[in-house]
This record gives structure tokens, sequence and C-alpha cells, in this order.
């Protein structure tokens, strides 16, 4: 009766407590009072703890890019990109060398930003909705959920309770409607939705129907997103700043569309032609947009007086793109890694992190240790104080002993599964690493590729031959991942038509869709490569396999490039059923030099017949290589003749 009356008069308003407190005492006493006092007592000292609980616990600002490159600011070695404010956050804290994403691509990355836990866990293991299933794939993907499953715990999901406020302004790409940021934790969703890329870079922020992205319906006309989505996040800062708050800001920059303030543009010279280098004016541009947005945000901070009391992370969801997709790309190089977006080698899943947590995190820290996006939620969970038996069945460690250099972390390998076709060329496949290698397969062929990437960061010498014993043990510890996760494997397509003769006749064999074997020879996909080279070993050999509707008589040309030094290798175009044992159809060619291995000149090379339609290949093999490398292989064309 007297806890039921304490809650009753706690709950009233005041002017009412003062008016119903006299009849109340007359009925009940002066027993009452005394219990009233010791009730006032105990609510104050419960309120007076809660405030200080929330004031320690520390404030989390987490940054996500879009598609940034490990290698594309300046403090991680580029010359190009001028990135002031996020050099000034690595110097003001710690900046992690070997810092992974959980997928080549977006989501799945996100996904396990967001929950600590490898995507493979939910069937959530490409961007969404995912790139269909086509004729001239060999496998089909596996069942691709299309959002995160609500019943996942977030990063929002586990600090609301604990007295957060949390917000996600940005890229959300993890579910549509009844799968948005609200629906994961998130008290504010500002530009959250299913979309993979922005609607628009620049206001209005709106589809061609009209509906605009979500909480950006009013924009002055020509806002730049990343201006607005920071000034969104300042004002979430400065109206939470008596709280514990989580800021999720994941920019859509510099994903494409490539966009940016044209004045900023003009600060960077124009491109030529895109040689592995960085050399995108307008990627440089929309970088220096998001640098200063972080800046921006690191001021506000700093304004409010909370930067002592704040964590900020910054990161990426994948590599850059280093290849050719839609107007103004390759956006990046990340070179010295290999490859970018969309490919298991290391320039595809390598990511920028840079920890800033003053009186915790040393300025001007680095850590070698191989890290991943899966760490992100233990680590909040310890920096905010909660108990490891509130986040069960995580595939991610705590950073905190590497963030205050106390010690290292108890893991001993990392996982991908990537069992898609991605749109920058990868293919369906796997990796482990685990210490200082990295084994790669790929599941068309089953072909594995080994690299001591601690030695070898730019993945050029595969070792699967010279170390079968390691490749076999990596590859049982890759197997009994997928099982533990419940990976689910791509299919063989019944479907499948290889590079299918066109309606005027001609057959096209681009290097991107060859088989390579042996250990050295690669297709390289960056367009000022786009061939089959890294041909130094005599023994490798590739196979293209292509479809005839129409049989009949074929004049053979391959655009074919040589470097200096390196003519004289005797190749051989053998032709024949795919699959068959039959003696093959031959052509033989001595290579010419071209001036250089991407100087690519068309030869006409001889003639082939096919009898009937159907699945054939052809296997490209050296028979002599005096030089350096037998030669670069972009593409062939097989031309009926009448």
């Amino acid at each position: 009766m007297h806890r039921l009356a304490v809650f009753f008069l706690g709950t009233v308003p005041q002017t009412s407590r003062r008016a119903l407190a006299p009849v109340w005492i007359a009925r009940t006493g002066a027993s009452a009072l005394r219990l009233i006092g010791f009730a006032v007592q105990s609510l104050v000292l419960f309120a007076a703890t809660n405030l200080l609980a929330a004031e320690q616990m520390p404030n989390v600002v987490l940054i996500v890019a879009d598609d940034l490159g490990a290698m594309d600011l300046g403090c991680y070695g580029s010359k190009f990109h001028r990135t002031p404010h996020l050099d000034k956050l690595a110097a003001e804290g710690m900046r992690f060398t070997q810092s992974y994403s959980a997928c080549p691509v977006c989501s799945p990355s996100r996904a396990a930003i967001m929950t600590g836990k490898y995507p493979q866990r939910f069937q959530l293991t490409d961007w969404l909705p995912g790139r269909p299933d086509r004729p001239d794939q060999k496998l089909n993907r596996p069942t691709l959920r299309n959002h995160l499953p609500l019943e996942e715990k977030t990063i929002a999901d586990l600090l609301k309770p604990k007295g957060y406020v949390c917000a996600s302004i940005g890229k959300w790409h993890l579910g549509g409607e009844g799968f948005e940021p609200t629906k994961q934790g998130f008290d504010l969703n500002i530009a959250g939705d299913a979309a993979g890329s922005p609607q628009s870079y620049f206001a209005p922020f709106s589809k061609p129907n009209g509906k605009a992205m979500p909480g950006l319906s009013e924009a002055p006309e020509g806002e730049y997103l990343p201006d607005r989505l920071t000034t969104e996040a300042e004002n979430f800062i400065s109206a939470n700043r008596e709280r514990p708050f989580f800021l999720y800001l994941p920019h859509f920059t510099p994903h494409t569309p490539l966009k940016a303030k044209e004045d900023v543009v003009k600060k960077y010279p124009a491109a030529e032609t895109f040689k592995g280098q960085q050399n995108n004016p307008i990627y440089a541009a929309m970088l220096e947009s998001l640098d200063e947005s972080v800046g921006r945000i690191v001021a506000k901070l700093d304004e409010l007086k909370l930067s002592d009391h704040t964590i900020v992370l910054f990161t990426s969801d994948n590599g850059g793109l280093a290849t050719t997709e839609g107007p103004n790309t390759p956006a990046t190089s990340n070179a010295p890694l290999r490859e970018g977006k969309g490919w298991l080698y290391e320039g595809g899943i390598r990511t920028p992190l840079l920890a800033k947590w003053p009186g915790h995190v040393k300025p001007n820290s680095t850590s070698d240790v191989p890290v991943c996006g899966i760490d992100v939620l233990p680590t909040l969970r310890d920096v905010c104080g909660i108990e490891k038996n509130e986040t069960p069945g995580l595939d991610g460690v705590s950073l905190i002993p590497l963030l205050k250099q106390s010690d290292t972390i108890a893991r001993d390998s990392l996982f991908w599964h990537y069992p898609h076709y991605a749109n920058q060329g990868g293919k369906p496949g796997a990796v482990i690493r685990s210490g200082e290698w990295k084994l790669i397969e790929f599941y068309e062929e089953g072909r594995r590729e080994l690299f001591h990437v601690a030695k070898d960061v730019s993945e050029s010498r595969n070792l699967a031959e010279q170390e079968p014993d390691r490749v076999r043990e990596l590859s049982e510890k890759l197997t009994a991942w997928r099982k533990s996760v419940g990976a689910l494997m791509p299919t063989p397509n019944p479907d499948y038509t290889p590079n299918a003769q066109a309606d005027n006749g001609e057959i096209l064999l681009p290097a991107r869709t060859a088989d390579v074997r042996g250990v050295m020879l690669r297709y390289e996909p960056m367009p000022h490569k786009n061939t089959l080279g890294f041909w130094v070993r005599a023994e490798d050999w590739a196979r293209i396999e292509f479809t005839v509707k129409q049989p009949g008589k074929f004049q053979f040309e391959a655009l074919i490039g040589c470097g200096n030094g390196s003519g004289g290798s005797d190749v051989r175009f053998e032709f024949a059923p795919s699959g068959s044992a039959a003696e093959p159809q031959a052509i033989s060619y001595t290579v010419q030099e071209t001036g250089g291995f991407q100087n690519f000149v068309p030869r006409m090379l001889g003639e082939v017949t096919f009898d009937k339609p159907g699945r054939y290949e052809v296997r490209i093999k050296a028979i002599k290589k005096p030089g350096v490398a037998v030669m670069d292989l972009r593409q062939a064309r097989l031309i009926p003749q009448k």
C-alpha cells in the first residue's frame, strides 16, 4: 500500500501532488511521512547513481565509407587524395594496417559490422538484392536472404537498453520496409532504406517517381548528400549531448555513380587514362568531401566538449572499386594490393580502420594484427561496459587489448565465403587467412591459390604447388568453418552456355572467361590490362569454353601483347569439344613483340572447323618460353568464313 502510494505521487503532476498530499497524509499518519522521506531520498540517490553511470558511458561514433579502398587515405600512403582530417584522426589514435571487411561487397560486410557475426550464418552473402543467375555463369547462386533478420542483435539493439539514444544517418542496404534501421534498435533513421546507392548525390534526393530518401524530403536545390548527412549528424550530437549516444554514420560516398562538387573536382589534375594508379579527380573530390565530413563531426564533439568521452571509429565496407563499372570509373587503385571490390584478393577485402579514444588509445599508434568488421560489435560492447553474456554466439573478438596495447587477441583464423559472381568480375570462392598465410579456393574448378601475404601483400607468387601440406591443412579448416556457420554453396548451372555465338556468327572469347591452370598465369581485370597475363611459367596454361550454334569454318584471331625482349615463345591453341580426350585441332603461333605486354595487336593465326553445334573449348599452351614471359592475351575471336 505504501509503495503504491509513493509510486502514485511520483507519477502525477507536481501541482496535483501538492493538492493530494495533505489528504493522503491525514489518512495514513506520520509513519507515511517518514516513508515518503525515505522514498524520496532513495529516488534521488537512484537518479544520481543513474546519472553518474550515464556520464561514465562513452559516446560512440561509427563512420563507414562505401567502397573506400585500403590505400585511399593519406595516412595509408595515398599521394593523390587529400584527406587531412582523416589523417589527423589517425594521428590522434590508432591506425590498423591489416583491417578486413567480411565480404568483398557491401551488404554482407555491413551486416557483419552490425552483428559481430559472419553473414553466412544468416545467408546474407551478396549485395542486396544481388546479381541474378545468368546462362554464361557455370554456377547458380545459393539462396540469398534479402534482409538482416530482425532476431539478430545489432549494435543499436545492444546499446539502446543501456540508455543510449541511437541514430543511423546514411546508407542502410540491409532490408527495406519492415527491416529498416528503426526495426533494428535505432531511434532515428535518415536516408537509410533498401537502396545500395543514393537516389541522387545532389538535392532533390528523390527517385523519378518523387519518393524521397527517408528524412530528406526537404532539401535546398543542389545540396550535396555528404554535406546534408553531416549536418543531420551534427544536429543529432547537439540534441543528445546530455546523454550517451550511438551515432552510426554510413556514408554513401564514394560509391558509384561518381558525383562530386565541380569546384572541388577542379582542384585535381584531369586524368588522361587509368594506368593502375590513383588519378580519378571526381573520386578524389568525393573523398575530400568525405574527409570534410569527418572533420566536422570531430569539431562538433570538440565544441560540445564531448571528445574526451567519445570513441570514434572509421572504416569502409569493402575494398576500392578498381575495375570499370559505369561512368567515370575505375574509381581508384588499391596497389600494391591486388584487384579491388568484388574480388577475394587483398584489394577487395582490405579496408582502412582508424580508432580515436582519448585516454585509452595512444596517439599515432598502429596495429599490424589482422582484424575484421565482425570485431566492431564486441569491441563496442567492451568499450561501453556491457557484459559478454549479453552477446552470445559472436564470431568477432574485442579489439580492446590492441587499442590499449595491453595484449594481443586470441584468434587463429579469419574466413570469407562468397558464393556469387561479382559485377566487378570476381568469381565464387572462399578464403582463409591464418597467421601470415592466405588460401583462396575458387568454386568453379576447385582451384586453390596460396600466398604468404605478410611477405607478398600483392599476392604475386602462388605457393600452392610448393606447399601442398599447408594447402591441405588450410583447406580442411576452411571446410570445417563453412560447415560450422551453415554456409550455402553454389550449384551447377544446367543452362550454362559459355561465350555463345552471336547472331552474326562470330564467337568472342574474352580473357575474363578463361580458367587458368598452373601457378602464376592469371586474369588481370584492371582496364589498362584486362588480359591473361603474368605468364612467366611455360607449364601454366589456360582454357576458354565457348558455344557453337552454327557450325562451319572459322578464322581464328587473337589480340596479343608482348614486351620487348620476350618474343619468340611458341604457343599452341588446341580446339576440341569440352572435356573431350579426342585429338584436338591445333593452331601454332610464334609470339612476336608488340612493344609492350599491354600494347595489344590483332593476329590472324589460322583456321579451324566445327562440324556440329555444341560446347567447345580452346586450350592455350606454351611450348617454349625463351623470354621473361610468354605473352598477354586480351581476347580471341572466331570469325565465320563463307
